[in-house]
């Protein structure tokens, strides 16, 4: 067996302190298809958000990776789990595939390592994701891993001076075995 963070054209790994410029370049590009725009921060204030997540415990129930390609070892992105909630089984999970990286699958199978890895050995139930209403591409990923939409929050986010939609989506655990294997509970 390979390593259980590794698939065919990823890797994921923890984040490192020198990670900040990859994290700043992801922030832009999010920036530029429409998330969430936030005051500029600093080459060191990048700095100090990678040695924060590079010194975040790894037991927690929120964490980020860094998503890097198999081929050469190029960081391509980041995921994480950004909210979670063990009592009642469900967690929510973020991507971002680099501008220059995607529609090659990293994305797919990133997500699809993270949420085996949240449901076979934390035992949630249910992945949630949240994706602008305009994020064609992210919407696609997400019904591509078998997510179905939920709910649509109409004009619940303000971006570029006008309100947006935001999508529900949700995973659940035995669906996401029936599609991509896995999940031997009783």
């Amino acid at each position: 067996m390979t390593s259980y963070w590794r698939g065919e054209r990823v890797r994921l790994r923890a984040v490192e302190t020198g990670d900040g410029p990859l994290l700043a370049l992801l922030s832009e590009q999010e920036e530029r298809l429409g998330d969430l725009l936030n005051p500029p921060r600093s080459a060191e204030g990048w700095q100090n958000r990678a040695r924060e997540l590079a010194t975040a415990d790894p037991s927690a129930e929120t964490w980020t990776l860094v998503v890097e390609s198999r081929a050469d070892g190029t960081p391509v992105g980041s995921i994480g789990v950004h909210r979670a909630d063990p009592r009642n089984g469900w967690f929510e999970y973020g991507i971002t595939i680099g501008a220059e990286h995607r529609r090659r699958g990293y994305g797919v199978e990133a997500a699809r390592l993270v949420i085996r890895h949240q449901f076979e050995e934390r035992r949630y139930q249910k992945a949630t994701a949240r994706v602008f209403g305009h994020n064609l591409p992210s919407l696609e990923l997400q019904r591509r891993l078998g997510f179905t939409e939920e709910g649509r929050l109409r004009r619940h986010a303000f971006l570029a001076g006008r309100p947006v939609d935001v999508v529900l989506l949700a995973l659940f655990a035995e669906d996401f075995a029936a599609r991509h294997g896995g999940l031997a509970r009783d």
